[in-house]
């Protein structure tokens, strides 16, 4: 088993912890991981994505050309990935903040609107987590419990009050009614 996941929105999304979370969570569970993490210099509100390979075997390379699944955070992460998942792949989309069709028919679409879930959690920067709640429920990769316990474990001090909100975000966007497409 090898899936490569790539995250990508808005710097200040939370796409670099999100990948790292999964990263984490996979060598938590003895697997082998990459995190492959690219920013624009302007971080918050610039481009922001990051790829994960999560295999049961050695990974031979960190650069990925056509993922498993990929997340779209924003318009722009969807114009460049979703012609770049895998057919039969995996595309996770954000509809509170992509209002476009997605327009492959070769691949599964989980349509989220994860910005406004997280809102209702009460903080929107839980989207991300939705998302990846929304990405395990929809392709094995990892159990949601595997992301959990990553949580707790690799999540600083100072952030360890926003743990509930943290897994009722990704528990929301695993059990979501989701929109599929494909």
């Amino acid at each position: 088993m090898q899936k490569e996941i790539i995250i990508a929105g808005f710097g200040g999304q939370g796409v670099l912890f999100a990948g790292q979370l999964l990263a984490y969570a996979a060598m938590d569970e003895d697997l082998e991981v990459t995190w492959y993490p690219s920013y624009g210099p302007e971080m918050r509100g610039g481009t922001a994505n990051c790829t994960v390979i999560i295999s049961d075997e050695e990974i031979g390379s960190a650069v990925v050309r056509n993922p498993s699944a990929a997340i779209a955070m924003n318009l722009p992460s969807l114009d460049k990935y979703e012609p770049l998942v895998k057919p039969g792949g995996l595309l996770v989309v954000d509809s509170a903040m992509i209002q476009q069709a997605v327009k492959r028919t070769d691949i599964d679409v989980v349509i989220v609107p994860a910005t406004r879930i997280a809102e209702e959690i009460g903080n929107r920067r839980m989207a991300n987590m939705v998302l990846v709640g929304a990405l395990l429920a929809n392709q094995e990769i990892l159990p949601l419990d595997a992301l959990k316990k990553a949580l707790e474990e690799h999540l600083p001090e100072r952030h360890r009050k926003l743990l509930p909100q943290n897994f009722k975000a990704l528990e929301t966007g695993a059990t979501y009614e989701k929109e599929i497409i494909g």
